[in-house]
C-alpha cells in the first residue's frame, strides 16, 4: 500500500510539474539597442561663413543645417518685419494671389509717415483716405520696407502697436525662436533682437505661406498713392536668390535673410539663411552691401556643400531580441532614411524599444523605432524583426525550471 501511494504521489507531482511548466508564461524577451554611429558621407567643400557677425543656413523641408558666430541676441532692424508679416498672414490668411480686405489710411497714419520721413526712416508715402488692400500693405511692408506700413498693419490687426507686439512675442515663443524679443513691428525702436538661427527658422516658416513667398520675390510694386516702389533686396535673381528681407541700422549693422533656389542631387530645393551684424569696410563702406556679399558667398558655398545622402538603409540592424530558448533575432530598419546635410555632419540616432516583449513574434513584426536627427530634421523609422521568434518549446519548458 505504501509503495502504491508513493507511486501515486510521484505521478501527481509529475503531472503537476508538467502542468505548471506548460501553463507558466515564457520568460521575458530581452530587447537591446545596438550602437548606431552615423555621419553624413562625403568630403564636400567647406561653408564660407562671414568673417564677422552671425550666420545660419538650412534647406526648406530639412530645417537648419549649420550656424556660425555666437548666436546671441542681436538687433534686427527691418528683419523684424518677417514676424510682422507672419502675424498678419496668420490672423488674415491670403491665397497666393488674394488681395484681402481694405485698410483705410487715417490722418494719424499720415502724421506717422511724415514724422518717420523726417527722421530718415524707410517709409512709403500715404495720404488720408487712401485705400490699401491687405496685400498692397504687405507689399509696402516687405518690398520697400515701409516702417510706417508696419505700424499701420499692426494697428489694423490688433488695435494698437503694443497689442500687436505682444502677439509677435507670443508667436516667437510658440515657434521656438530662442533669444528673440520684439519691441515694435518695424524694427525702428531699439530692443527688437534675435539670432541668425532663429531668423532663418522664421524665414522658412514664412516661405511656406504662398502670399509671402510671392511678395518677397517681386522686384517692384505699384501702390495707389506711392506709385512704383522698388525692392530693397537688390540681390533678387542673383545666385538664385528669390527673397527675403534686408535690414540696416547703425546698431544692427547690415542684415540679410535670404532664400535661394539650387539643385541638390538633381532636385530643385531652396536654401534659406541669415547673415546679421555686418559692418562696412574702407573698401566697402555700405554695411548692407557687405551683408549681400557675405550672403552670396554663403549661398555659393552651400550650393557646393549641401548633399542628400542615405544614412540608414532598409534592413540595417539597430537592435536585437534575445530569449534563452532561441537564437537572437535582429531588429532592423523597415525603410531607408535619406537626409539633406553637410558632409561630415554627425547624425544623431536613438533606438526606442518597448519595456516588455513577449514571444512568439512573427517575422517582420513591428517592434520599436529608430529616431534619426540632423539639424532640425527628425525622422522616425519603425523597426521590425528580421525573422520569427518562437515561444519556448515543450522540451525547453520541461528541462528549464
Amino acid at each position: 500500500m505504501g509503495r502504491v501511494l508513493a507511486v501515486v504521489v510521484v505521478v501527481v507531482l509529475a503531472v503537476a510539474y508538467l502542468v505548471v511548466q506548460l501553463v507558466r508564461p515564457d520568460p521575458p524577451v530581452a530587447a537591446q539597442a545596438s550602437q548606431v554611429s552615423v555621419t553624413m558621407p562625403g568630403a564636400g567643400a567647406p561653408i564660407t561663413w562671414p568673417a564677422q557677425g552671425e550666420a545660419a543656413v538650412g534647406v526648406e523641408g530639412s530645417g537648419l543645417l549649420g550656424t556660425h558666430g555666437t548666436q546671441t541676441a542681436t538687433p534686427l532692424a527691418s528683419v523684424t518685419k518677417l514676424m510682422t508679416a507672419y502675424v498678419i498672414l496668420r490672423d488674415h490668411p491670403l491665397s497666393g494671389s488674394g488681395t484681402g480686405p481694405n485698410l483705410t489710411v487715417t490722418p494719424a497714419d499720415v502724421a506717422l509717415y511724415q514724422t518717420e520721413q523726417t527722421q530718415g526712416d524707410s517709409v512709403v508715402p500715404v495720404v488720408a483716405g487712401e485705400q490699401l488692400s491687405e496685400r498692397q500693405a504687405l507689399e509696402g511692408l516687405l518690398i520697400p520696407s515701409g516702417d510706417n506700413i508696419a505700424r499701420l498693419l499692426a494697428t489694423w490687426d490688433a488695435g494698437s502697436t503694443s497689442a500687436f507686439v505682444a502677439k509677435m512675442n507670443a508667436d516667437a515663443k510658440a515657434l521656438g525662436l530662442t533669444n528673440t524679443h520684439y519691441t515694435d513691428p518695424s524694427g525702428v525702436v531699439a530692443g527688437s533682437e534675435s539670432t541668425a538661427a532663429s531668423q532663418a527658422r522664421l524665414a522658412m516658416v514664412d516661405m511656406t505661406i504662398p502670399a509671402f513667398r510671392t511678395i518677397v520675390g517681386m522686384a517692384q510694386v505699384t501702390l495707389p498713392n506711392a506709385g512704383v516702389q522698388y525692392n530693397v533686396d537688390s540681390q533678387l535673381g542673383t545666385d538664385g536668390i528669390v527673397g527675403i528681407k534686408t535690414g540696416w541700422t547703425p546698431t544692427a549693422g547690415g542684415c540679410f535673410v535670404f532664400a535661394a533656389t539650387t539643385k541638390i542631387n538633381g532636385r530643385t530645393q531652396t536654401v534659406v539663411g541669415a547673415v546679421l551684424q555686418q559692418v562696412g569696410t574702407t573698401t566697402q563702406p555700405s554695411a548692407l552691401t557687405q551683408a549681400f556679399i557675405a550672403s552670396r558667398a554663403l549661398i555659393t558655398s552651400a550650393d557646393r556643400a549641401i548633399e542628400q545622402q542615405t544614412v540608414i538603409r532598409r534592413g540595417q540592424t539597430v537592435g536585437r531580441l534575445t530569449a534563452p530558448w532561441a537564437q537572437p533575432v535582429s531588429l532592423q530598419a523597415s525603410r531607408s532614411v535619406t537626409l539633406t546635410g553637410l558632409p561630415g555632419q554627425h547624425v544623431s540616432t536613438s533606438v526606442v524599444l518597448p519595456g516588455q516583449v513577449k514571444a512568439p513574434l512573427a517575422a517582420h513584426y513591428p517592434l520599436g523605432s529608430l529616431v534619426v536627427r540632423l539639424g532640425d530634421e527628425r525622422v522616425t523609422v519603425p523597426l521590425e524583426t528580421s525573422r520569427a521568434l518562437p515561444g519556448a518549446s515543450l522540451t525547453w519548458r520541461l528541462t528549464n525550471v
